[in-house]
């Protein structure tokens, strides 16, 4: 990320300038440290209007058996949720997961990014249900769906 993107305001999407990511969106300002300290975790828009997620797996990503680690690829999972239902949330709509269930299907690693891909199945007023499918180099690695419950800022 450019030293020009780490110094955007807290929380608004950013388009990266440089690296392998470049012209892919990710949160500025430390909008979520976890997820800083994770990542980047990006997305894009396609044409179509669905969004891709990505991010590239690397040492710190791995558990003790040299597998990326299940909580990461959660974590990557609940970023995802969010860039699927990008239309939905608009700017001035803030949200948060209300539920999120995963199902781990494959191992991954460090060669080549992790991919998120899926779709909004229902909007209401308040709620926006997801569902969605991780892959690396085609190949399923975890099953998610969730629900984002919209907020009203304090």
């Amino acid at each position: 990320m450019s030293e020009s993107a780490a110094n955007l305001a807290y929380g608004r999407p950013i388009v990266l300038e440089d690296g392998p990511f470049k012209g892919w969106t990710t949160w500025g300002g430390g909008a979520d440290p976890y997820e800083t300290l994770l990542g980047p975790f990006c997305y894009r828009v396609e044409a179509d209007g669905s969004a891709i997620s990505a991010f590239q797996p690397d040492q710190r990503h791995l558990n003790g058996a040299g597998a990326l680690h299940g909580g990461c690829l959660m974590s990557f999972a609940d970023f995802s949720l969010f860039s699927i239902a990008h239309t939905q949330l608009s700017e001035g709509v803030n949200s948060v997961t209300l539920t999120m269930n995963s199902e781990f299907i494959a191992a991954g690693d460090c060669d080549g990014w992790v991919i998120a891909r899926g779709e909004v199945l229902r909007e209401t007023r308040s709620v926006v249900f997801i569902r969605g499918l991780l892959t690396q180099r085609d190949k399923p690695l975890l099953s998610f769906s969730g629900t984002l419950k919209k907020i009203t800022p304090r």
